[in-house]
């Protein structure tokens, strides 16, 4: 299977997010990473939908038919060398007197995650990167007791030189500051 990344950008609307994913449901494909985010334009907001499926004619379909709603500015569909993307997970991780010591120098250094919360019986260890280094941070991890793992979903950008101000004239939006 390839995976796609989708990049949909669309005005602020109630129940849009709903109207999208259904034409994912109808297709019968599992989307299986989905951030939403405020773009640089106020107003604008950007998916970022990850799907994998073996027919490239049925993503183009899928992204012909997220073209057709009203409120859909426009869409991009991506493989994986065509953009430069992350995803963020959070490891909350026992830190008992009696447990084993975190070796923060390799957290730091050889995974490059870093503590953002030491509490008194737990830390939380912030890890950016791809579904594969969060994996192996995780495998990493497991000789510790871990109490929480959360993961985001993909964040992208193309490698375009083209962005948003390319596809939405400037004259329409106003940015943030």
């Amino acid at each position: 299977m390839t995976t796609y990344t989708l990049c949909i950008f669309t005005g602020n609307t109630i129940g849009l997010l709903n109207r999208i994913t259904i034409i994912f449901t109808r297709r019968r494909i599992n989307i299986e990473s989905l951030t939403v985010s405020e773009t640089e334009r106020k107003g604008v907001s950007r998916f970022t939908i990850v799907i994998k499926h073996d027919s490239r004619e049925d993503v183009e379909k899928l992204v012909r038919q997220i073209r057709k709603i009203v409120e859909v500015m426009a869409v991009f569909g991506y493989l994986n060398d065509e953009i430069v993307f992350n995803e963020i997970a959070l490891f909350k991780i026992s830190t008992p007197l009696d447990a084993k010591t975190l070796d923060i120098e390799t957290i730091n250094k050889q995974y490059k995650a870093w503590v953002v919360y030491w509490g008194l019986d737990y830390v939380v260890i912030e890890k950016t990167g791809t579904e594969k280094e969060i994996f192996d941070f995780f495998e990493y991890l497991r000789q510790h007791e871990i109490l929480e793992f959360v993961r985001s979903g993909r964040v992208a950008v193309g490698k375009t030189e083209k962005g948003l101000v390319e596809y939405l004239p400037e004259a329409e939006w106003e940015y943030y500051l």
